[in-house]
């Protein structure tokens, strides 16, 4: 193994480097490595897999996505007036009925959408109040949804049944 002074000759970009600044870079590297898959258990912990395993846990997360994918399309295709928060609760709704994979998609994809939105409407509509109810109620509905309560609460009247 070479000596710290000698890196610098076999390693031509840290040319002019002390064996000092080699050390450093490497400890911060391994210290970096540490904070990573300490975070990784950390979450795996937090996130409370089951003894079903982490297959089970994806598989629900994936469907759960899929089963939002799933709401956002039909919000698009039904292109009916005030119809967003029912579809919101839906997707949390089936996502939820997944499992805990499919709890925590719902989660994550409705708190990133509601972070985007939010700093969307802040650039575009210059943070309007209407702008901030409407991401309030959107966020209770997909609350309600995830909670396991029925989505039909948020059903707009004229609403085809094929949704």
């Amino acid at each position: 193994m070479p000596k710290p002074a000698e890196i610098s000759t076999i390693v031509p970009w840290l040319e002019g480097t002390s064996s000092s600044a080699f050390t450093d870079f490497s400890w911060r590297k391994v210290h970096s490595t540490m904070r990573l898959f300490t975070g990784i258990v950390f979450c795996s912990l937090v996130m409370g897999v089951s003894s079903e395993g982490w297959y089970s846990f994806f598989k629900e997360a994936v469907q759960g996505a899929g089963d939002l994918c799933k709401a956002y399309w039909n919000l698009m295709a039904s292109n009916h007036q005030n119809s967003n928060r029912y579809f919101y609760a839906r997707g949390n709704y089936d996502a939820a009925q997944r499992g805990p994979g499919g709890v925590w998609a719902a989660k994550v994809i409705s708190r990133f959408r509601h972070y985007l939105q939010g700093f969307v409407n802040y650039y575009v509509s210059g943070n309007s109040r209407s702008a901030l109810e409407d991401l309030q109620s959107n966020q209770k509905a997909e609350e309600w949804g995830r909670s396991g309560k029925d989505p039909d609460h948020f059903r707009s009247d004229g609403m085809r049944k094929k949704y």
